[in-house]
């Protein structure tokens, strides 16, 4: 079966009605598992029960708990998006809105501790089988910090400052569920990180 889910994940066909229905119980258990119980309390077989489907079925959508949990972090952003989007952040500059927009983010997922914990260690743990869901995270975040910015069509330099922008929170969310920093270290480093955007902004 790995296999052949490799195989067809490499040229996914889109999802019918009825797929992506069952796709989104599905992402709807993982993250209601995890958030009860963390990385652990997310087991393929109660995944399968909770959301009704068989447990092959869930394997073909999502080969490992892995595949599932940073699916399942890509949509949680995507949520987030939707909400940044009806709510926008107030800030004058784009360094002050992309930073009011990460410790937005940054606080939802402090709501639902072992929700996050679960979803930051599959990312840990991704191989290479997982990079395609992996990227989907990445192009998930960026989106939000170009929507932040107010930026369409970004140069190569901003673009780097975006990236190193998504590591400092990943790598924040990690120190902060580790215990080894405060919710106001993360906001210190976010801002620090986010003064980026004013150094990499092209010139008039």
């Amino acid at each position: 079966m790995p296999a052949e889910a490799s195989t067809s994940r490499s040229a996914p066909s889109p999802l019918t009605e009825r797929q992506e229905a069952r796709r989104r119980r599905i992402l709807h258990a993982s993250a209601q598992l995890a958030g009860r119980g963390g990385f652990d309390a997310v087991q393929m077989r109660e995944v399968a029960e909770s959301s009704q489907v068989a447990l092959g079925t869930l394997y073909r959508y999502f080969p490992s708990k892995v595949h599932l949990l940073v699916a399942t972090m890509q949509d949680q952003l995507e949520r987030m998006q939707g909400t940044l989007r009806r709510k926008p952040p107030a800030g004058d500059t784009a360094a002050e809105r992309v930073a009011e927009t990460l410790m937005r983010a940054f606080r939802a997922l402090q709501r639902e501790p072992h929700l996050a914990d679960a979803m930051v260690r599959a990312l840990t743990f991704a191989d290479r089988s997982v990079s395609p869901e992996v990227d989907q995270v990445s192009r998930q975040t960026t989106a939000i910090i170009l929507d932040a910015m107010g930026l369409d069509d970004p140069t190569p330099e901003q673009l780097s400052a975006v990236r190193v922008i998504e590591h400092t929170w990943h790598s924040a969310l990690v120190t902060w569920l580790s215990g080894r920093a405060s919710i106001a270290q993360v906001k210190i480093d976010i801002e620090t990180v986010c003064r980026l955007i004013d150094l990499t902004t092209p010139r008039e």
